[in-house]
């Protein structure tokens, strides 16, 4: 019998959600095709019950990371703020794993992407703070999506950014400006320490981040995942994350 190629496994970071009388370990299904039809990895999603030891046990058999975005917010007093009136959902399971899993990721050089929250939780998880109604704050555009238009629209272009010259995604898109949807009311103000912009904005907002200690730490405020096969420039971001969990399922092997 021939041999299996084993893909590289990728962990999927949960949310924690209520479904009817019980509570449910949730990972969207756009992110899961999206890692098995652009990076060509098998994605297994982690629990949101997570403490130190166990997430080395995780790491020990997981090639790379993905944090997805998610419709719950990071609790602000993570980053010392009360919470804004806003009608917002929080998650404090998936903030705790979200941390614990960043400066675990950080400690091994696991390869990692992060999308729309994803952004967001290695900010605060790195000492970062966030913007929490983007549309409310002087110089920003309004970067929520029209709700009342259908999937398709919402998720269309909606802006441009720039990528850095520092940033690495530049080698990655091979381009210095993409077009990106926008689907999100909170994002990055002060950034964090151990981070390098990678793209802004035109009002100035940052849409990328790179994790300067690390081989591959990206993530984006954008969501790269909508139909990736459809989308090349997007996929390039996908199919770079892909030969990140593969250099590293080839170390491992050694």
């Amino acid at each position: 019998m021939a041999s299996i190629r084993l893909k590289p496994l990728v962990g999927v970071i949960s949310d924690v959600q209520q479904i009817g009388p019980h509570l449910f370990h949730t990972a969207g299904d756009k992110y899961l095709r999206a890692l098995t039809l652009g990076a060509d990895v098998v994605p297994v999603i982690i629990p949101a019950v997570l403490d130190d030891q166990a997430i080395d046990q995780w790491l020990a058999r997981l090639d790379g990371i993905f944090l997805t975005g998610a419709y719950s917010m990071i609790d602000p007093a993570h980053y010392n703020e009360s919470k804004v009136d806003k009608p917002y959902d929080y998650d404090a399971a998936r903030d705790d794993s979200a941390f614990q899993i960043v400066r675990a990721v950080m400690r091994n050089n696991v390869p990692l992407l992060g999308v729309c929250r994803g952004l967001q939780d290695i900010n605060v998880a790195l000492g970062g703070s966030l913007h929490q109604a983007i549309q409310d704050v002087d110089g920003k555009q309004d970067h929520r999506e029209n709700k009342a238009d259908s999937t398709e629209q919402q998720y269309a272009p909606r802006h441009s950014v720039q990528l850095s010259d520092q940033g690495g995604l530049q080698n990655i898109f091979r381009t210095a400006t993409i077009q990106v949807n926008s689907l999100h009311s909170q994002g990055i103000n002060r950034l964090a320490e151990g981070l390098a912009v990678a793209a802004t904005s035109p009002d100035g907002l940052i849409e990328a981040v790179r994790i300067e200690a690390m081989s591959f730490g990206y993530a984006v405020q954008w969501h790269p995942e909508w139909q990736v096969t459809e989308n090349p420039t997007q996929k390039q971001l996908f199919e770079a994350f892909g030969e990140a969990c593969r250099a590293r399922q080839s170390i491992e092997k050694k």
